[in-house]
């Protein structure tokens, strides 16, 4: 028998196929959400940015590792970013191989025009000298044109780089997964952490979890996402009632005892529900 353990003790039933009231008696609530929150990188714990006890929202800073090299590497990188972008930006050698080119190949049409007009006044070697002059001045602009296209490429490598640094930098900084309460330090300032290496335990604690073990027959599945109301129990005082809904039926029945587990989720906004409580669990009959 599970250490979670409770009974169906009221059903309240209007006709065979009229809707039912379920009503469980020592339903026990539990974390939804937990979690040792590890380091992602190698480091010496710098700073715990929470205290024990404290409640932080999504994405706050738990903890930072000493993080001065990372913010180096990032300078780095944006400063070769700088540089890479100032060289995809200048094309200068492109206009000028261009400029070139229109120059030699105006040259060997002058010489050309001179042998048509004046015959043998320019030497074949020397035609010959510049139409290599020529042609090797148009290949020059492609080559301008492709070693521009590879600065622009390197910019993007240099852009990527600068994205790993800024990751690395972050990743320096551990964050809260989700809302809840830092309940235990697992590492203190100065230590030093491996990824992975836990660094503080926190607990989900604004919904719940009610759990129980009923009859199989006692809570079809088919009423999963219906509300539930969880009712406490105080002293001296009207109980409570906190809204949910169910979350869950077991597929697998108990052969020992015929009973399934089931659980509903439960709004623990105002943080009055602790995990460990017991309380009845009601799913109102919904018409």
């Amino acid at each position: 028998m599970p250490p979670i353990a409770a009974y169906l003790v009221g059903l309240v039933i209007a006709g065979a196929d009229q809707p039912v009231e379920i009503r469980i008696e020592s339903a026990q609530l539990t974390l939804i959400e937990q979690a040792d929150i590890s380091a992602s990188e190698a480091g010496l714990v710098s700073q715990m940015a929470v205290k024990e006890g404290q409640t932080i929202e999504e994405g706050a800073p738990l903890a930072r590792l000493d993080d001065r090299e990372a913010r180096l590497m990032r300078l780095q990188a944006e400063t070769e970013v700088a540089v890479a972008r100032a060289q995809s930006d200048n094309d200068i050698k492109v206009r000028f191989a261009k400029l070139s080119a229109a120059v030699a190949v105006a040259e060997l049409r002058r010489a050309q025009e001179s042998n048509e007009k004046f015959p043998k006044s320019v030497s074949q070697t020397e035609i010959d000298r510049l139409k290599l002059l020529a042609d090797k001045s148009v290949l020059e602009i492609e080559q301008a044109e492709i070693d521009w296209q590879q600065s622009k490429l390197a910019l993007q490598v240099k852009q990527q780089d600068l994205e790993r640094a800024a990751l690395a930098l972050e990743r320096r900084t551990i964050l809260s997964p989700f809302p809840g309460m830092v309940v235990q330090w697992k590492r203190h300032p100065g230590e030093w952490v491996e990824p992975g290496t836990p660094v503080m335990r926190l607990v989900r604690l604004n919904r719940l979890r009610a759990e129980a073990f009923v009859a199989s027959q006692a809570v079809p599945a088919h009423r999963v996402g219906q509300p539930a109301i969880l009712i406490v129990e105080q002293e001296g005082q009207l109980p409570a009632k906190y809204t949910g809904h169910l979350a869950f039926v077991s597929p697998e029945v108990d052969p020992v005892n015929g009973q399934v587990r089931i659980w509903a989720e439960i709004d623990n906004s105002n943080l009055s529900l602790r995990p460990g409580q017991t309380a009845t669990l009601v799913i109102p009959a919904i018409p």
